[in-house]
């Protein structure tokens, strides 16, 4: 690996940015966070509901493999979508893609909501229902990453991880509004009007969230780092082919960091998205589940500050391989408990998964955005990001289904799942990105 591989852009440093700025971007970014997850959260938390909606009675597995399918296929879109507001953030701006992803991710979200069924439209309804969600891919493709850039280059010190570590506690808040949600939908409404119009009402409450992120991020302003390098652009001393220049000079990089992540990306949309279902298919009630997906959901902003701190403390290494070895040890064991027919061993196995996974959230989240130089930074970062999320995480509930419909125990999804936390363990220890712990270093040296 060569030091252009590793180093943080050659522009001039520009000058920090004061603290009620700061706090602004900091709000406009988790805010635009919580959008999304919300709106991803809340379709595998309602993945059973959706399969009865928009999907032929008879089969439920199929069924459910289906709404699985469109969550694979919304993401399968994601790295095209990358390829093109990746670099037009590099572009136009952090600020500008951020306000175009929160619209259009909102509109999908929106238009599930107001989606006719099955039964009144027949096989229509589940094609928009795949347009709905492919909208939501293309809006969601670059919002983590870019938010993320967005909080790093308002920031200088010393506590990247610990920022990295917000970000990521504010991805837990939009899956727990979006299972609260549903849960008091479900437990206020009489089964009959839910499954008749209730059901909407949590994806119709994506528009005002929406609104009100949109509105905090036109009060914000552009980074200090991208202003200096569009006036280098402008001047001609800086040349702008982000997407080829980060395919060229930095794929080796980007390849680690999706090795790196691998392992908790198929974590993260266990969570988000299979949870719910196994514990469903495991003959608890739904209710049940919910509280269980809510609880997950209330403790995960923990462990992803708390590891963020320890990342900017001692390195991002240590809790990188701590959480995956706990994964390792764990994730089997998690899934034997929610078919053990105990609620409460069931609860306890995928809150402890939850914690782990978030535990390693934010050195991950430096890893995906700050191992590459700021002119090409969201194109390399979105297009990383979203490699791994598509490849490996959307799959996740797929596979689940069906491994569970082949052998009848969860727990095969589980080994699949430990595999890839040795690899992720394996790039930790001997191929982590450098600039993970970069900012660390420099601070220390400075000390």
């Amino acid at each position: 690996m060569t030091d252009h591989d590793i180093r943080e852009t050659e522009l001039p440093e520009p000058p920090a940015t004061d603290l009620r700025t700061r706090r602004r971007v900091l709000l406009s970014a988790m805010l635009g966070n919580v959008v999304e997850y919300y709106d991803f959260g809340l379709y595998g938390t309602l993945a059973v509901v959706i399969s009865h909606q928009f999907f032929p009675a008879g089969d439920a597995t199929a069924a459910l493999l289906s709404t699985y399918a469109g969550l694979v296929l919304s993401y399968a879109l994601r790295p095209v979508a990358a390829m093109v507001l990746g670099p037009l953030a590099d572009l136009r701006g952090r600020r500008f893609v951020l306000l175009l992803t929160i619209a259009v991710m909102s509109a999908g979200t929106a238009g599930i909501g107001v989606l006719p069924t099955y039964a009144a439209i027949g096989i229509a309804a589940p094609v928009i229902l795949l347009l709905c969600r492919l909208l939501q891919g293309v809006g969601a493709s670059v919002e983590y990453t870019t938010a993320a850039n967005f909080i790093f280059e308002h920031e200088h010190g010393n506590r990247r991880n610990y920022l990295a570590g917000l970000s990521v506690a504010s991805t837990s808040i939009g899956p727990l509004l979006a299972t609260l949600v549903s849960y008091v939908v479900i437990a206020v409404l009489p089964a009959e009007a839910f499954d008749d119009w209730g059901w909407r009402i949590p994806f119709l409450l994506a528009v005002p969230m929406a609104l009100v992120g949109i509105y905090i991020r036109r009060h914000v302003e552009e980074t200090p780092q991208f202003r200096e390098m569009a006036a280098l652009a402008d001047e001609g001393k800086v040349k702008q082919t982000p997407f080829r220049t980060a395919v060229r000079e930095h794929w080796g990089v980007m390849l680690r960091a999706i090795g790196l992540g691998a392992g908790q990306r198929v974590g993260s949309f266990v969570i988000q998205a299979y949870f719910v279902t196994a514990m469903v298919k495991a003959g608890f009630a739904e209710n049940n589940a919910l509280l269980a997906s809510l609880l997950t959901y209330a403790i995960g902003p923990v462990p992803a500050i708390w590891g963020g701190k320890l990342a900017d403390r001692v390195g991002a290494k240590i809790p990188l391989v701590v959480g995956y070895g706990l994964f390792v040890v764990l994730t089997v064991p998690t899934f034997l408990a929610i078919g053990s027919g105990s609620l409460w061993l069931a609860v306890v196995a995928v809150v402890a998964f939850t914690f782990i996974n978030n535990f390693v959230g934010a050195p991950l989240t430096t890893a995906y955005v700050m191992s590459f130089p700021a002119e090409v930074r969201a194109s390399a970062s979105a297009l990383n990001y979203n490699i791994g999320t598509t490849a490996l995480g959307s799959t996740a509930g797929l596979i689940a289904v069906w491994l569970f419909d082949l052998t009848g125990t969860n727990a095969t999804f589980g080994w699949y799942m430990t595999g890839f936390c040795v690899l992720s363990i394996l790039v930790a220890l001997f191929a982590m990105p450098h600039s993970v712990d970069e900012q660390r270093n420099k601070s220390l040296a400075g000390s």
